[in-house]
């Protein structure tokens, strides 16, 4: 269904960028930005600061040991 193939877009493009650097099963700041800059372009531009990226990390980073797990995106 339509749902699925979004779900497996979602998961999909979480672990492709989380294999970028570092460990393979979360994404660092670097690699969020990177999904965020690639993937989400027009969030960027409704924030109209990069700098926000950090603090949105911040945000979801629930455990705040500086990794998003897919469960905290």
């Amino acid at each position: 269904t339509e749902l699925e193939e979004s779900i497996e877009t979602v998961v999909t493009t979480f672990f492709t960028f989380a294999r970028q650097e570092g460990r393979k099963d979360s994404l660092s700041i670097n690699e969020f930005k990177e999904l965020v800059t690639q993937q989400l372009p027009h969030l960027l531009e409704a924030q109209k600061d990069v700098g926000c990226l950090d603090e949105k990390m911040k945000s979801l980073d629930v455990n705040q040991d500086s990794e998003l797990k897919f469960n905290e995106y």
